[in-house]
């Protein structure tokens, strides 16, 4: 396990390198940083001044070494848009994603396991068959519609729920952590957006464990379970969803990488205050700094992910933990 660890720790630099490359060409050839700090009308002289501070001037391998070394740090300089520091800003709104993502994939996973073994289970019947007509409708409908559709039944229609905003939020570990789900109106701002985000990952995991369990009720050991007498509890939920479960931890596991990184129609919809908000008005205003912060930061969070998936292998396969024998095949 040790030296699929730091395999898998390797790939991951790898892949960190070539995201801060992808990253700092967006400084090479996306807009003009000087341009936009300075204005149209700057001499020459101020240009040049401000290459140097910037460090511009100098060659490419260096420019790319420095970047990747303040990177490492957390650093990727000021915000072209706002002029503060980047890390600040990203600092600021990653709780607000990070608390959105988790809060859809717990009801993905939630609701989205538990109505696919039904639907496994009791298939053909009219209750499998509206789970499975309400899946499909939750992978076809765009995440933009789905949150306008909720926002006008409960917040314009109802007005049981806001339709924006993150709500009251309380300041923990010396203001450096904000958090929403300490105050009831943070709850309630959470819950459209949420509920909103998770929709296509809850029809995903749904249809997937349907369609896995299924998989392994027909197997060999399924039935010789069967054959001695086991229960149908013990069959279905011992045997069959445990083996069930590796494709879902992989799927979910990506899932969950794609949450944080494509939350960001979501956020806008909703004026969740996320970095996926922030991402879009980087983009608007050719923010490249931001942008390559962004960028990088998702990277880090799906190689993490993927990381972390990759070790639960061995909690949930067994097979994985058996060691090869010296010499064997």
């Amino acid at each position: 396990m040790f030296a699929f660890v730091v395999r898998r720790l390797l790939q991951a630099v790898i892949v960190m390198l070539t995201v801060a490359f992808l990253a700092f060409m967006l400084f090479q050839y996306v807009g003009d940083p000087v341009a936009q700090m300075l204005g149209q009308d700057a001499t020459q002289e101020q240009r040049e001044a401000l290459k140097r501070d910037l460090g511009l001037d100098q060659p490419f391998p260096v420019q790319f070494a420095r970047f990747v070394g303040n990177a490492v740090q957390g650093e990727f300089g000021l915000s072209l848009r706002q002029g503060r520091q980047v890390s600040t800003l990203i600092a600021e709104r990653f709780p607000a994603t990070l608390e959105l993502s988790l809060a859809a994939a717990v009801i993905a996973l939630v609701a989205g396991i538990p109505l696919g073994v039904y639907a496994a289970l009791r298939r053909g019947r009219f209750g499998a068959q509206a789970v499975m007509t309400l899946s499909l409708l939750g992978v076809s409908l765009p995440t933009f519609l789905i949150g306008i559709l909720l926002i006008l039944v409960f917040s314009v229609q109802l007005q049981w729920l806001p339709s924006f905003g993150r709500g009251d939020t309380v300041a923990l570990f010396g203001g450096s952590w904000t958090t929403g789900l300490l105050t009831l109106d943070g709850w309630s701002h959470l819950v459209l957006p949420a509920i909103t985000l998770s929709v296509f990952q809850l029809a995903l995991i749904l249809r997937l464990v349907r369609a896995e369990m299924l998989e392994v009720l027909r197997t060999d050991y399924i039935k010789f379970a069967r054959a001695r007498g086991l229960s149908d509890r013990a069959i279905h939920f011992s045997h069959a969803l445990k083996n069930t479960l590796v494709p879902v931890i992989t799927i979910t596991g990506l899932q969950l990488g794609s949450l944080i990184a494509f939350a960001i129609i979501t956020e806008t919809v909703f004026q969740w205050p996320g970095m996926g908000f922030l991402f879009i008005q980087a983009v608007q205003f050719a923010d490249i700094p931001v942008m390559a912060a962004y960028l990088c930061l998702i990277a880090l969070v799906f190689v993490i992910v993927n990381l972390v998936v990759d070790l639960l292998y061995f909690v949930v396969d067994p097979r994985l933990r058996v060691e090869k024998p010296a010499g064997g095949h």
